[in-house]
This record gives structure tokens, C-alpha cells and sequence, in this order.
């Protein structure tokens, strides 16, 4: 194929692939605080809608065997639009957190799935390594511009519906409804425009594939030192983990419950936006420390640099700043941080899965990845609860010692990861 051609679709589909993770991952978060369901709700069963992804490598062959990559990239993506559009229909039932949720997970399952097809479809759409190589930051690029535009400019328009009408509800649907056009477009786009590439072909004939997967799952646990790896995957975000699941919350709360008290708009604006855009950078910056100098050297001072700067939450809760740009300038460091040092975390996860089945073994860890984030975020709603933001925001630095304990222990070849 092209790559002139190739530019019509998969700038398109990465940032397809963003879409539904910001809606379910962080946009629900917003929604439901500005909602006034609590901290502890809101934690624990949006916690639970990363399970999808947790489980995404056990239904990875039923993509492979029913229907063409293409056909389910489309699908899940049509599933997706429905979906936000149900969310947008819903939020003036009397029951509708339950509702929701419940469209969250189809929403979160359609979108784990369709990243299954799609991650497959960019194999078979751009066959030749040289093709793939070059579009490897377009994808992510695209799928970072997603997280921008949802996390920042529609959580920024949901702000101001709610500063014009008063009813977050009203904001939230008119949102939603918003996306779910997009989103539909999209897919009606993607059903026009995606190639039909002759190898992508469904394999009914399961039986061979379903030995594969097998083999495959033994294979990655029989790895050396799989308990030490294991441990390092579920334990490097463990305050992360936490302090991410109520980082809004403590943002958006008003300051006699312990918050900061902005502006949903305002939240937008220096979590979504100014702290995505330094995500971003520090995760340029955590790639070009690697190459520079090797995974096995940096690590350690990467992950000093991840976690270090989660302290400006502490500082946060306790002096409760009013400055607008102050607030700015100690999200950005703390996502820098954040950033920089999970590029470390993202290339240990290529190492883990480097040799035979590389890509079943690398969705894998990104499943263990995904549990990490899961458990803790689950119980920080209730912790916060109990102990407060800045004794909570004590505990997330505490949790993060772990990460530093694994990070020595486990094993890295000298020259990995340095160009």
C-alpha cells in the first residue's frame, strides 16, 4: 500500500482508538463528580471498567477466527457511537448511575476489543516494517491529540454548559451527544475508506489457533524470572494508581471539603490540557534518556523522576493555592514526571515480550498493566474518604516505595533499549 494512501485512515483510527478509552477512563470520573456521586463510588466502579483490558488477551482469538479485522474495527467502532449516545440519553434517568456504568463497560469492552482488531489491522494494512516504522508516531500522536481533545477541550465545554445552564446533567448529555456523532461519522468513514487488505482473512477453523493461544500463555509464564517481572508490571504505578483514580475529585471538590474547587472548565484547561501536553513531553523526554543511555542505566533515575514529583499533590492539599497558574505549573511536573518515567515502564513491557509470540506476550503485560491500575484505584475513593487529601496524598508517595524496590530487582541486558 501507499503511504499517500495509508494517511487516509490511520491517523483516523488512532485517534478512533483514543475516543472511547478518554470517554470511559477519564471522562466518566468528571462526569460522575460533577454528578455528586462520591469519591468512594466513583473509585471503585470506575476502577472496574479497566477489566476489559485486564482481560483483553483472552478473547484476542475470537478475533482472529470470526470475521475480518476490518469488519470488527468497524463494528467496535459503531458499537462505540451507540454506546455514547446511550451515556447522553441516560443521565436524566433517576437511575442513572447504574445505567451508565452499565454502558460503560459495553463501551470499555467494545473499545479493548476494537483495539485488539484494530493494533492487527495496522499489520496487515501497512505490511512491510518500513511502513509501520513510519507511522509508529503518527498513531501515537493521533491517539495522544484523542486524550487532549476529550480530557481537555470537551471537559472544558462541559464547563461552561454547566456555567450557562446550571445543570451538569444537561452538560454532560449535550457532550456526549456530541461525541457520539463524531464517533459514528467516524466509523461511517472507516467503513468507506479502510482497505481490504487480501490477508486479512477469518479463521474458522479454530483448533490450531486455540493450541497457539495456549502455548503462547504457558510460554510467557515459564519466562526467567517471571514472578520478579510479574511484580515489577503490577506494583511500578501502585501510588499512581491512586492518586490518578482522585485527582480529579481533589481538584474539582470546593475547599471546605479539602479540594481545590475549580471550574470543571478549569479543570480542562490545566489537568486536560497543560497536563496532558506535558505527559506528552515527558514521555518524548523519557525515550530519548533510553536511547541515550540504555534502559538498565536509566531506570532507576526514571523512576525517581516518575514519582517524585507525585509530592506536589501533598503540597497541594496543604496549602491549597488559589493561583490558577501555580496550580498549572505543579500539574505539569507532576504528569512530566509521570510521563517520563512510564516510558521506562512501556519499554520493560517490549523487553518482557521480546522473541517468539512477541505481540500475544506484549498484550499480556499491558493486561497485567492494566490489573496495577485496576486494584488500587478500586479502594483510593474509600481511602480518600477515611484519611483525607493530604494524608491520602501522603499515602500515594508512601505506595510508590515499592516501585523503587522492584525496579533494583529486576534484570535488564546493559545495552537494551540504547541507540
Amino acid at each position: 500500500m501507499r503511504e499517500g494512501s495509508a494517511w487516509a485512515w490511520v491517523p483516523s483510527v488512532s485517534f478512533g482508538q483514543g475516543v472511547p478509552y478518554v470517554a470511559v477512563m477519564m471522562l466518566s470520573t468528571v462526569m460522575y463528580k460533577n454528578l455528586g456521586i462520591s469519591n468512594a463510588d466513583l473509585a471503585f466502579y470506575t476502577a472496574w471498567l479497566y477489566l476489559p483490558w485486564v482481560v483483553k488477551p483472552l478473547w484476542s482469538p475470537i478475533v482472529e477466527m470470526f470475521g475480518t479485522k476490518r469488519r470488527w474495527t468497524v463494528t467496535m467502532q459503531l458499537v462505540g457511537g451507540a454506546s455514547l449516545a446511550a451515556v447522553a440519553l441516560t443521565l436524566h434517568a433517576p437511575d442513572f448511575f447504574r445505567w451508565t456504568l452499565a454502558i460503560f463497560w459495553l463501551m470499555a469492552f467494545s473499545s479493548a476489543t476494537h483495539d485488539i482488531a484494530s493494533d492487527g489491522f495496522y499489520m496487515l494494512g501497512l505490511p512491510t516494517q518500513r511502513q509501520q516504522a513510519a507511522f509508529v508516531g503518527v498513531r501515537s500522536a493521533f491517539y495522544k491529540l484523542a486524550m487532549i481533545g476529550g480530557q481537555g477541550g470537551l471537559v472544558y465545554i462541559a464547563g461552561e454548559l454547566i456555567k450557562s445552564s446550571g445543570d451538569p446533567a444537561q452538560a454532560w448529555s449535550l457532550v456526549f451527544a456530541l461525541m457520539a456523532a463524531f464517533y459514528l461519522a467516524l466509523c461511517a468513514y472507516h467503513h468507506v475508506m479502510l482497505p481490504r487488505p487480501d490477508a486479512d482473512r477469518s479463521h474458522v477453523s479454530g483448533g490450531a489457533l486455540w493450541q497457539d493461544f495456549v502455548h503462547t500463555f504457558r510460554s510467557f509464564f515459564q519466562k526467567p524470572a517471571i514472578l520478579t517481572t510479574l511484580g515489577f508490571l503490577l506494583l511500578y504505578r501502585l501510588g499512581e494508581a491512586q492518586l490518578l483514580k482522585m485527582a480529579a475529585p481533589f481538584l474539582l471538590d470546593p475547599r471546605d471539603k479539602g479540594g481545590l474547587g475549580l471550574s470543571t472548565s478549569d479543570f480542562g484547561l490545566v489537568y486536560g490540557t497543560i497536563g496532558v501536553c506535558a505527559l506528552v513531553i515527558g514521555g518524548l523526554a523519557g525515550g530519548v534518556t533510553v536511547s541515550r543511555f540504555g534502559l538498565k542505566r536509566a531506570l532507576m533515575p526514571m523512576v525517581f523522576i516518575m514519582h517524585v514529583p507525585d509530592l506536589v499533590f501533598v503540597y497541594l492539599a496543604t496549602a491549597l493555592p488559589d493561583n490558577l497558574a501555580l496550580v498549572s505549573v505543579c500539574l505539569a511536573i507532576e504528569q512530566f514526571g509521570y510521563g517520563f518515567g512510564f516510558a521506562a515502564f512501556m519499554l520493560y513491557m517490549v523487553l518482557v515480550a521480546d522473541g517468539e509470540h512477541k505481540t500475544a506476550h506484549y498484550a499480556i503485560c499491558t493486561g497485567f498493566m492494566a490489573l496495577g491500575m485496576m486494584l488500587p484505584g478500586m479502594v483510593s475513593g474509600w481511602l480518600q474518604q477515611q484519611l483525607g487529601y493530604q494524608n491520602f496524598f501522603i499515602w500515594a508517595c508512601v505506595s510508590t516505595l515499592p516501585a523503587f524496590v522492584m525496579a533494583a530487582l529486576v534484570r535488564i541486558p546493559a545495552e537494551f533499549g540504547r541507540k
